[in-house]
């Protein structure tokens, strides 16, 4: 595919709620490689140092926009081996058993996940460039393997921490999202296990009413109603944990909710070992919703529609919304 192809978009926001250049994070969970091959990789690209944190953690460090991780994505290996065994006990013995047959059996499922940390928007064609340099080193991804349930997550930070900035982009999420999950192409295993859901259907109509423009509290509040879980296509406690922790904590305990001050938009598959695949296809989507979320006229009028469009059972049974979405409302 020709460079020009894969051009990453530039987003109507460059900079932060602080007024800084904006940044994002990247995550891509990928196989075909061992943990310390893959470390070992990933840290001779960016010229970077590897050190240990238990037996299925590598951090790299040296970057100057902080430290990458590379992973055994399975929350109970990781705890496990950053637990110091000894061989002094049998119960010892039997526990790095235990845990040496659950990383084994793992190897088969669970992916090895890359982490950059908070990078420059411009930054992310250095992403693109470490997916075609992996590709090249046997990494595999979703469609290798039935059982691939691997993803890309992006982590764009926000240009703002109003409610109304943070309110438009989830209208024009919803608003576009029929139209990202037919891009997207999810992998039926992905799918069917619930990692990347949508929102309920009663939330999505309530919040692309025209007029639905809440304070902070209500908007956290009435998203905390429907979606006290972060398996959703947008998961937004990460960035309700950071503006209102207690608000998110009175609802859900689950540990793995990291507050940051981004979107974290977990829809894409990470298909690394296609050739046609790449960083700018997820990016340049998402990229329509923050113009669409931008242009304040063209997103009332959208959500208008997409609302008739819900409303209507003959529109939905005779014409399908993403094709509406690519013919009428992004922004080309």
């Amino acid at each position: 595919m020709p460079d020009a192809d894969r051009q990453l978009k530039s987003p109507p926001w460059l900079e932060n709620a602080d007024g800084d250049a904006r940044r994002i994070g990247v995550e891509l969970e990928v196989s075909g490689l061992e943990l310390d091959e893959m470390a070992s990789l990933v840290a001779s690209h960016f010229n970077l140092t590897t050190s240990s944190d238990g037996r299925y953690v590598r951090t790299l460090e040296g970057d100057s926009a902080g430290e990458w991780t590379v992973e055994l994505d399975y929350a109970l290996i990781k705890k496990m081996g950053r637990e110091q065994l000894s061989d002094e006990t049998f119960a010892d013995k039997v526990n790095r058993s235990s845990e040496e047959l659950l990383a084994w059996a793992a190897k088969a499922l669970v992916p090895v996940e890359i982490i950059s940390p908070p990078l420059p928007l411009d930054r992310l064609k250095e992403v693109e460039e470490l997916v075609i340099f992996l590709r090249g080193k046997g990494a595999k991804g979703t469609a290798d393997s039935p059982v691939n349930a691997f993803g890309m997550q992006l982590n764009p930070e926000l240009a703002s921490h109003e409610a109304q900035h943070i309110t438009a982009c989830l209208k024009a999420f919803m608003c576009l999202y029929d139209w990202l999950y037919k891009r997207a192409d999810i992998d039926l295993t992905r799918w069917i296990t619930s990692y990347v859901d949508p929102f309920p259907a009663a939330y999505v109509k309530k919040v692309i009413k025209t007029d639905y423009w809440p304070d902070r509290a209500d908007l956290i509040d009435d998203y905390l109603i429907d979606n006290p879980t972060r398996n959703r296509a947008l998961d937004m406690l990460p960035l309700f944990k950071l503006l209102d922790k207690q608000r998110v904590l009175d609802k859900t305990n689950d540990e793995l909710i990291k507050a940051r001050p981004t979107f974290h938009y977990r829809l894409p598959d990470c298909d690394i070992d296609n050739p046609k695949w790449g960083i700018y296809i997820a990016w340049n989507d998402w990229v329509e919703v923050e113009r669409l979320a931008a242009d304040e006229s063209r997103l009332q009028a959208c959500c208008q529609a997409y609302s008739n469009y819900l409303r209507s059972p003959w529109k939905r049974l005779f014409s399908d919304w993403y094709k509406t979405v690519e013919e009428q409302w992004l922004n080309r």
